[in-house]
Order: C-alpha cells, then sequence, then structure tokens
C-alpha cells in the first residue's frame, strides 16, 4: 500500500482515485466474484433503464415508441431470452476464459433484468405489465435485490472503496484549503 502522506514541504505522490479503487479490486475480487459484481451492476442497471424507458414510451416523453416486427409488439424479455440463450451456448461450449469474460457477465446480468422487468408478462401470459396492483413493489424489490446482491458478492471491496474514497476526498479538501 502507497504511503498517504509526503514528508511536510515535499509534494504528496499522486494516486489517482480510480487507481485506487482497481487496487482495492485486485485485492479483494477474485475473477469469480468480479463475475459476480459485474452481473449484479448489468442486472440493476438494465432494469432501471428498462423501467425508465418503459415509462418513457408510455408516458411519451420519450421521442421513440415500442419494437416492433411485422406489426407485432417485441417485448424486451425476447431480448433478454436472446442474452441468455447466448450466455448458454458460451457455458455450452466450456470456452474458459469465455465463460469467466466480464462481458459474459454482463450479457448474462442485462438478460435476466430484461426478463425480470416483465416478469409478471410471462406469469400470466397477459399483458398485465402496467396493473396497479405491485408493480410498485416489484420495482423497488427488484431494485433492493440488485444493489443487496451488488454489495454481499465483495462486502470487503466496498468497504475498502468507501475508506479509499473518504481519504482522497479529506485529502482534496485539505489540499483545497491550504491552496487557499
Amino acid at each position: 500500500m502507497t504511503a498517504d502522506v509526503a514528508e511536510p514541504g515535499a509534494e504528496a505522490p499522486r494516486v489517482d482515485l480510480v487507481e485506487r479503487w482497481r487496487q482495492a479490486a485486485d485485492r479483494h475480487l477474485s475473477p469469480t466474484k468480479r463475475s459476480l459484481l459485474v452481473t449484479w451492476v448489468a442486472f440493476g442497471t438494465t432494469f432501471g433503464t428498462a423501467r425508465f424507458i418503459t415509462h418513457g414510451i408510455r408516458g411519451g416523453w420519450l421521442p421513440w415508441g415500442n419494437v416492433t416486427a411485422g406489426g407485432r409488439h417485441l417485448h424486451h424479455y425476447n431480448f433478454g431470452i436472446a442474452a441468455l440463450a447466448g450466455v448458454g451456448l458460451v457455458a455450452v461450449r466450456g470456452d474458459e476464459r469465455a465463460v469467466g469474460h466480464p462481458c459474459v457477465a454482463a450479457a448474462y446480468g442485462v438478460g435476466t433484468g430484461l426478463i425480470a422487468d416483465e416478469f409478471a408478462l410471462l406469469l400470466d401470459l397477459q399483458d398485465v405489465y402496467w396493473a396497479k396492483q405491485g408493480r410498485v413493489s416489484v420495482d423497488v424489490s427488484l431494485g433492493v435485490l440488485s444493489v443487496l446482491g451488488a454489495y454481499l458478492t465483495a462486502v470487503p471491496f466496498w468497504h475498502e472503496v468507501a475508506r479509499v474514497t473518504r481519504r482522497h476526498l479529506a485529502r482534496t479538501v485539505a489540499s483545497a484549503s491550504i491552496r487557499r
């Protein structure tokens, strides 16, 4: 670990905050944990983005509409199923470099996020996607689940990231105060 404090009058070694986060990741995240973390982040980001876009389309404040093919609406779970089929193909092929690759983990998270967002439609096989009953609670539950999953996957990493970030911010504030 690099020293955080320089000799009086000497310029402190400047280590970028993002570099410190990378170092924390190297110390705390095994390849499996990295893949899981990427999966959870991709799941949460995709789920949130899908919610945002569908609300924007339904509310008319986004400039585009639903995706259709031959006049038939394509639900985003279709794209999720395609993503999971691609991930399954990589897994069945068994190429170890590809199986643990962050892009495969991201594709899995994206696919599950797209499917989970339309779970009510898949469960009832009716377009009950916008039914008031339970929609908000499902949104909140899946959002909390994705954040919790990402946190629990890498607790020591997140604690070190928080500690490093606090130190960096404190040094930045102290340095700005000294320059005044």
